[in-house]
C-alpha cells in the first residue's frame, strides 16, 4: 500500500501506517471549507489532537454561518476519561461542532469498527477497521465520497446526542 501524501488531482489511493494516516487526515482537514463528517468507534489520544489538526478544526468551525462539524463517536465516555482536546473544542464551539453517539442496535459491526473523515470538497479518509490503520483516501473524489456520506447521514439521523458533553446549567 502507498503511504505517500496524495496530490489534489489524484483519485482514491490506498493508505497504511499511522504516519501516513495522520498526514492524510491533516490534508483532508486542510482541504475542507465549511463542513466535516467524522465517524469514529473510539477517539484515540493521537487522533485529532495535534496543534495543526485542532487549528484546522477550529478554522472550519468558525468559517461562517454554514460551518458544521459532525462527529459520530462510539465511545464518548472513553474520550471524556482521557480528557481529549477535541472535546474541549466541542464544548467551546457547540453550535458548530456537534457530537452524537450511534445507536448500538442500529449500526452493523462492520460500520461500528470503521472510521472515516469526510469533507465538503470531495475529500475523505476511510479506514474499514480503525484498529488496523489501513484504508483509502482522496482529496477530490466525489463518487468515492458519496456512499460514505450517505451511510454517515443515515447513522447520524438515528444517533443520540452526546449529552455527557453538555455543560451543566448551574
Amino acid at each position: 500500500m502507498s503511504t505517500s501524501p496524495i496530490a489534489t488531482d489524484e483519485g482514491a489511493r490506498a493508505v497504511a501506517g499511522p504516519e501516513a494516516i495522520a498526514s492524510l487526515r491533516l490534508q483532508v482537514l486542510a482541504a475542507a471549507r465549511y463542513k466535516l463528517a467524522i465517524h469514529l468507534p473510539t477517539l484515540p489520544a493521537a487522533m485529532f489532537s495535534s496543534q495543526d489538526e485542532l487549528a484546522e478544526l477550529r478554522r472550519i468551525a468558525i468559517s461562517g454561518r454554514g460551518a458544521e462539524i459532525r462527529l459520530l463517536l462510539g465511545d464518548v465516555a472513553g474520550a471524556l476519561r482521557t480528557g481529549h482536546r477535541l472535546l474541549d473544542l466541542a464544548q467551546r464551539l457547540p453550535s458548530a461542532l456537534r457530537i452524537r453517539t450511534p445507536v448500538t442496535d442500529d449500526e452493523s459491526s462492520e460500520t461500528s469498527a470503521s472510521a472515516w473523515l469526510l469533507n465538503d470538497t470531495g475529500g475523505y479518509l476511510f479506514l474499514p477497521d480503525a484498529e488496523r490503520r489501513e484504508g483509502r483516501a482522496a482529496l477530490r473524489d466525489g463518487p468515492g465520497l458519496a456512499p460514505l456520506l450517505l451511510q454517515f447521514e443515515q447513522i447520524w439521523e438515528r444517533a443520540a446526542p452526546a449529552t455527557q458533553l453538555q455543560p451543566l446549567g448551574l
